[in-house]
């Protein structure tokens, strides 16, 4: 059976020190930040998910977007070795809770950069974006670690925003969407929808139809609704000041051994 648990961490004190690259800096509310981030584990509990709490990193403004610090493929947790150095003491904690499921662990190693918001997987597809996190050296092994596993790794450019998940993921039956000012190659991916707002182009997948999605992309939610998917919408307004959205709030772990 697949598995159902999602690592989350909860937001550092310091999280409006937190780092941005695309955006001007705005203020950050940090106990509203702490609301929404309940709200948004409470939503992923209601769907059918075990949330797994990962150590806390309070000196680290940036932990909570926990999904950039390891990338699941099958059993395997190849924890990264993030773009931004100020980040790479996050990855510890995630390391010891992903040990603590029975994951084989792997690494990216120097000179490799990769954050995890720079993968998507579609199927046993790996689409990993090349961009001002992850380089080249960092894709190289990420490719060794998961395509003897069956994984087949395409790189994608990403210039436009801080990763490829920040432009793209993915719907239940593999269709790839974002908005289209954002995305670098749409022709890259064999099915492609374009939806209106930046933020409609970050859904999770809960099971079943049902597509967590940010409050900020009503138009999206309705069209996916259109579509026959039901979307489930959070409000992440204080995480998306600092280029967040809802897929890097957790780590999805879908394929554990039993």
């Amino acid at each position: 059976m697949p598995s159902k648990k999602a690592l989350i961490r909860r937001p550092s004190p310091r999280l409006a020190e937190g780092l941005v690259t695309h955006l001007e800096r705005e203020k950050v509310d940090v106990d509203l930040a702490v609301e929404q981030w309940e709200a948004y584990a409470e939503a992923l509990r209601a769907h059918g998910w075990e949330t797994i709490e990962v150590e806390p990193a309070d000196d680290c403004p940036d932990s909570v977007f926990v999904e950039d610090t390891v990338v699941m493929y099958k059993n395997v947790a190849l924890i990264t070795r993030p773009g931004a150095e100020s980040r790479r003491e996050e990855t510890a904690g995630v390391e010891e809770a992903v040990a603590s499921l029975g994951c084989s662990v792997n690494w990216i190693w120097e000179p490799g950069t990769l954050d995890g918001g720079d993968v998507l997987k579609v199927g046993d597809t790996i689409y990993v974006g090349r961009g001002g996190r992850t380089n080249a050296a960092g894709v190289q092994q990420l490719r060794a670690a998961f395509e003897p596993l069956g994984a087949r790794v395409v790189a994608v450019p990403v210039s436009k925003v801080l990763h490829l998940k920040s432009a793209v993921t993915a719907l239940p039956d593999g269709t790839v969407l974002g908005n289209i000012p954002k995305v670098d190659r749409p022709s890259l991916f064999p099915r492609f929808l374009s939806v209106p707002e930046e933020a409609g182009g970050h859904v999770v997948l809960l099971g079943g139809h049902k597509l967590l999605i940010s409050a900020s992309a009503p138009k999206t939610a309705d069209l996916l609704a259109d579509l026959g998917h039901d979307p489930v919408v959070v409000d992440i307004s204080e995480f998306e000041k600092l280029e967040g959205c809802v897929t890097c709030l957790s780590v999805r772990v879908r394929e554990l051994y039993a």
